[in-house]
Parts: structure tokens; C-alpha cells; sequence
């Protein structure tokens, strides 16, 4: 297929049956490969989304810089939007992520600033306050703000939702995917139920995040360090549509990093982290489904830019994760 730009390249990603990992279930599982699209992440679609729309409202214009808080991926598909438009972009990242996303936002030109992780969501140090500090202090900045931006969910409204919808002749009946920023759950999720209100929308939370706990009891637990990238938060993103989801599942970073593994080795799908966590909430519930149901998993990224961390022994034995006793299953 022939594209007059890069930016037309974004989305359209692959829904591929997965066989392996499937064997014992009734039901049909099927992958959204992500990270095939340019940028290698889901965050393409929003990084083109919210640039595009403020555009059109003469929010950004010639010369601009763009500012952006990110895990990684976002800061992606922002820096590849960027260069076809002449922007410039700054972006800052907690320092929990891996070096190989710092490394490739900086190959696209992009000035990045490394945050501490293990701070409150309104520490000056933080990589979401710095990033506000930074827009207001630099002529001509946009911020994106992802957490808050209706964009963020509208991109996914418009493009993810309907690519799952009509890649499953309409047949879907179950989507999972993780909570980040929870414009992909929502955005999507939304879409999905408008064309079939049965369809169930189930959340992905890893082990010290809130939202599991809120939506199953309502309380604002103490989050904790947890070494997932690209999922889970400690606040509530302005995103997020709880009337959208059905359920959410919380997952080990153990767990959720040696079924990344899995995928790679069973099923030839080079998946990050995050998918890993997708994938073993997604097997949990597929459990309990029969011939008639067709799930589909959200695979956010690839595994390229955690070759240091979960695909590198040394490193998952450093962290009690290869040959210690599996630690907790999916809790729903």
C-alpha cells in the first residue's frame, strides 16, 4: 500500500487470532498489534489527533513547540507528527522508563527531561507539573495535556473503536484493554457500545495503581512504585469515561512482564510490557467465555524499547521476576 506521508501510515494496525496461547478456550481471542503502527505504539493516533484538532482551532501555529508530560509513546507519535510540521518538541518522562524510549525521542529531536517517578502527581518535580511549568515558561508552547485533552479520546473514538468494530464484521463481544491515560478504553470503548450496548469494556490495571480498587469499591488507595510503563496512575485522568467499562482487572508486574515473554516465544508477537498485562487479564476472562464470544486485546507497544528490562534475564532476575514463585493471579 502506497501513502503520500508517514501520517497516513498511523493506525489501520493489524487484528491478528492469536493460536497458541488460545489452545484450551472456546472462544475466539484476537490481538490489536499497536505497535505496528509507525511510531511503534497506540499513541500515534493521539499524537497526530491533538496536534490536528488544535490546528484547526488556531491554537498552534508555525514555529510552535510542542510540550508534552509522556511515559514514552506519546512523546512518539507527538515528535513524528512534529517533524512533518516543523514543530519543536520538549518532553518530560519519569525516570522509571526505559532508556531506549529517552534514547528514541531524542533520535526524533526532541529535548527530553527525565522526572523522578516516586513523587505526588502535584510535586513541582513530577513529570506532569514539570511539563506545565515548561508550556508556561517557553514562548509559543502547546501542551498537550493527554490526561485531561478530549482529543485524547475522541482520537480513539474515531479511528480505533471503528477499525475493531469493522475488523470483526461487527461480532466483537468482548475488548480488553489497560488504563493509562484511559483515552484508548474510553475513546474506543464508547464507540463499541453505541453499536452494540452488550459488548463488554474491561479495564487493565497493574498492582499499585488506583483504579482497580475505585472501580470495584470506590476508594483512592495509596499508590505504590510498580515497574509497568504505560499503564496505570495515581489520579484520575480527566479522560477517563467510567460508564463505558464493565470490569477491571488488576495484574502483577511479574506476571505481566513473563507473559510478554510468552507472546514473543508462542505466538512470534514482540510485545512490551503493557501488552503482557493486557494479555494475562485478557486469558483470565476468556476463561469464562464460550464458542460464541470474540475478544479483542489491545497490544499498546512493542518490546524494542524494553529489551534493557523485561526481555534482558539479568534484569528480571535482579528483580525477584524470572526465578522467583509466580507471584499474584488477575484479581477482578
Amino acid at each position: 500500500m502506497r501513502y503520500e506521508s508517514i501520517l497516513d501510515a498511523i493506525g489501520h494496525t493489524p487484528l491478528v487470532r492469536l493460536n497458541q496461547l488460545t489452545r484450551h478456550l472456546s472462544c475466539a481471542v484476537y490481538a490489536k498489534l499497536e505497535f505496528l503502527s509507525p511510531g511503534g505504539s497506540v499513541k500515534d493516533r493521539i499524537g497526530m489527533y491533538m496536534i490536528q484538532q488544535a490546528e484547526r482551532r488556531g491554537e498552534i501555529g508555525p514555529g510552535a513547540t510542542i510540550v508534552e508530560c509522556t511515559s514514552g509513546n506519546t512523546g512518539m507519535g507527538l515528535a513524528l507528527f512534529a517533524a512533518g510540521r516543523g514543530y519543536k518538541t520538549v518532553f518530560t518522562i519519569a525516570d522509571k522508563q526505559s532508556k531506549e524510549k529517552v534514547d528514541m525521542l531524542r533520535a526524533m529531536g526532541a529535548e527530553v527531561i527525565v522526572c523522578p517517578t516516586d513523587v505526588p502527581p502535584d510535586d513541582p518535580r513530577g513529570y506532569i507539573q514539570a511539563a506545565q511549568r515548561l508550556a508556561r515558561d517557553i514562548p509559543g508552547a502547546f501542551l498537550c495535556n493527554q490526561y485531561d485533552n478530549p482529543d485524547n479520546t475522541l482520537a480513539h473514538y474515531a479511528s480505533t473503536g471503528p477499525e475493531i468494530w469493522n475488523d470483526t464484521g461487527g461480532m466483537v463481544t468482548h475488548f480488553v484493554c489497560g488504563m493509562g491515560t484511559c483515552g484508548t478504553i474510553s475513546g474506543a470503548g464508547r464507540y463499541l457500545k453505541e453499536q452494540n450496548a452488550m459488548v463488554r469494556v474491561i479495564g487493565v490495571d497493574p498492582q499499585g495503581s488506583i483504579f482497580h480498587e475505585l472501580f470495584h469499591r470506590g476508594v483512592t488507595v495509596q499508590p505504590h512504585v510498580y515497574r509497568l510503563e504505560g499503564i496505570g496512575e495515581d489520579f484520575i485522568p480527566k479522560a477517563l469515561d467510567w460508564h463505558v467499562i464493565d470490569d477491571v482487572i488488576q495484574v502483577s508486574d511479574q506476571g505481566s512482564f513473563l507473559m510478554a515473554r510468552r507472546l514473543a516465544r508462542d505466538e512470534g508477537i514482540f510485545a512490551g510490557g503493557s501488552s503482557g498485562a493486557a494479555m494475562l487479564a485478557a486469558l483470565q476472562v476468556a476463561e469464562k467465555l464460550g464458542p460464541n464470544d470474540l475478544m479483542v486485546v489491545l497490544l499498546p507497544d512493542g518490546g524494542r524499547q524494553y529489551l534493557g528490562k523485561l526481555y534482558n534475564d539479568d534484569w528480571m532476575r535482579e528483580h525477584g521476576y524470572l526465578d522467583a514463585k509466580p507471584d499474584s493471579a488477575p484479581r477482578s
